[in-house]
């Protein structure tokens, strides 16, 4: 599938940043300069805007606009944005990810889950363990819950690839909000087995649900890692 438009946008902002095109506390050219020359809307580049913002390439001032952000000294490789919707493989590359499937299952939701999904007991939902590998090293465990009456047709295929793909641009849907919650957890026998997790190390645990636009529920997740192979970070922004 092709990467959507604002990705392929942030994807070059991001390297002209990287490379010093773009100088550091100065302020980016302005959204419509940026969506003549991409051929796309400004919803597009605001899009790309924002996604840099979250991971802290730059930053917005009411009224002055969106400045180049510099060196964060306590940032690193590992970090990935806490409020990021684009998955896996548009965050870190789709030729870097790759995804062994533990467990997929159509089951009926439970009373949580049919709480967390806003489900009836007979709406059947997918059930979904997932291990993601990142440049041949295992790297998170993705636990998923989501109703097959939004997200049809789900098959291994593409689970092998990226559900978030799958759903926007094939059923064309557009998530709204999300509730995460992050918290430190103790290793399972799932961590063990396919994490290399000793069972002393610290687990980072992210326990979300994702709403739609129209505000349905369309997951619930539970993602874990080991300590030192994932951190979560926020770009916080007084812009008043």
């Amino acid at each position: 599938m092709a990467k959507a438009k604002y990705l392929e946008v942030a994807s070059e902002l991001k390297k002209r940043i990287e490379d010093g095109v773009y100088s550091k506390q100065e302020p980016l050219p302005d959204q419509e300069a940026f969506a003549k020359e991409f051929n796309v809307s400004r919803l597009t580049v605001k899009k790309a805007f924002d996604g840099l913002e979250r991971q802290g390439l730059v930053y917005k001032q009411s009224g002055l606009g969106t400045f180049v952000a510099g060196e964060i000294p306590i940032k690193s490789q590992i970090d990935a944005p806490a409020n990021a919707f684009t998955g896996l493989q548009n965050q870190l590359g789709k030729d870097k990810i790759k995804s062994k499937i533990l467990h997929f299952s159509v089951e009926f939701p439970d009373e949580q889950m049919q709480r967390n999904l806003n489900l009836k007991a007979n709406e059947p939902i997918y059930n979904i363990i997932r291990l993601r590998v990142y440049e041949d090293h295992p790297f998170i465990i993705e636990h998923t819950f989501m109703p097959i009456k939004l997200v049809p047709d789900l098959d291994e295929k593409i689970l092998h690839s990226s559900i978030y793909n799958y759903i926007h641009q094939k059923l064309h849907l557009k998530f709204g909000h999300a509730y995460r919650k992050i918290r430190a957890q103790k290793p399972d026998q799932y961590d063990i087995k396919y994490l290399d997790a000793k069972a002393d190390d610290p687990m980072l645990e992210l326990e979300q649900i994702i709403w739609l636009t129209n505000g349905q529920p369309i997951e619930y997740s539970v993602s874990r890692n080991r300590y030192d192979a994932r951190d979560y970070v926020l770009l916080d922004n007084n812009r008043f």
